[in-house]
């Protein structure tokens, strides 16, 4: 079941979403709990315009955390470098991890130099969430794209049916064309899934999101909940 948050605007929805992840990471710190059952929080982040409001609005909320007891992760990134302005990595050191004192070690990105092989890096980072995160995650923030995609998984793609944890997309249809991403498999390895959809080219997709009570390749969305709760912060709730 999907528990709805509604929001005025992107920026309230932001604002929700940054107090409710301090609050989370507030009392896992303080239980010495999590996913993995020592107090250190994996978080995956994810990109695009909601992505970035929950990064800025985490920047300003955010700065009383352990960060040193929190573990970054990335749901997908674009074949680019990471000082590139389109890589999702860049723009989360950007807006909020170059603010904080985290620990360089904490921030787990895809390496990706933007030619590099992506089926040896898909394999490398694979290799990482086993070392870092092997009982998954704490929280997946999960963008939602306008046609319901997430991550780098888009509607009807081939990738939905790849079991890999990390896979590697040659032909998305959103350029540019080469990404990695989590896997269908590795979101559903997470505690908490927070969908962040915000403005009203989401309206459908969220719609969809709601309305469904089966997984439907059409909108990826439908096809992941978190083992704890999946919850929607959204600006464009339709009306009951």
């Amino acid at each position: 079941m999907t528990t709805v948050f509604p929001a005025t605007d992107k920026q309230d929805m932001a604002h929700k979403v940054a107090q409710r992840f301090v609050d989370l990471v507030t009392e896992i710190h303080a239980t010495g709990g999590g996913a993995h059952d020592d107090g250190t929080v994996r978080v995956v982040l994810t990109g695009g315009s909601s992505g970035a409001a929950v990064l800025e609005a985490l920047a300003s909320k955010g700065t009383e955390l352990d960060w040193s007891r929190i573990r970054i992760f990335f749901g997908d990134e674009r074949n680019l470098a990471v000082d590139d302005p389109e890589s999702n990595e860049g723009l989360a050191r950007r807006v909020l991890l170059d603010q904080l004192n985290i620990p360089e070690d904490n921030i787990h990105g895809y390496g990706l130099a933007g030619n590099d092989d992506l089926t040896d890096r898909a394999r490398d980072y694979a290799a990482v969430l086993a070392d870092f995160a092997p009982a998954g995650f704490d929280l997946h923030l999960v963008g939602i794209g306008d046609d319901g995609h997430i991550n780098s998984l888009f509607p009807h793609h081939a990738g939905l049916d790849n079991e890999a944890t990390v896979i590697a997309v040659t032909d998305s249809p959103k350029p540019p064309a080469e990404r990695l991403s989590l896997g269908i498999r590795a979101v559903t390895h997470s505690d908490r899934i927070w969908f962040l959809a915000a403005g009203e080219n989401k309206s459908d997709a969220v719609a969809q999101v709601l309305s469904t009570a089966e997984p439907d390749k059409s909108c990826p969305a439908t096809l992941v909940h978190g083992r704890i709760e999946t919850l929607l912060f959204s600006d464009v709730i339709p009306a009951h």
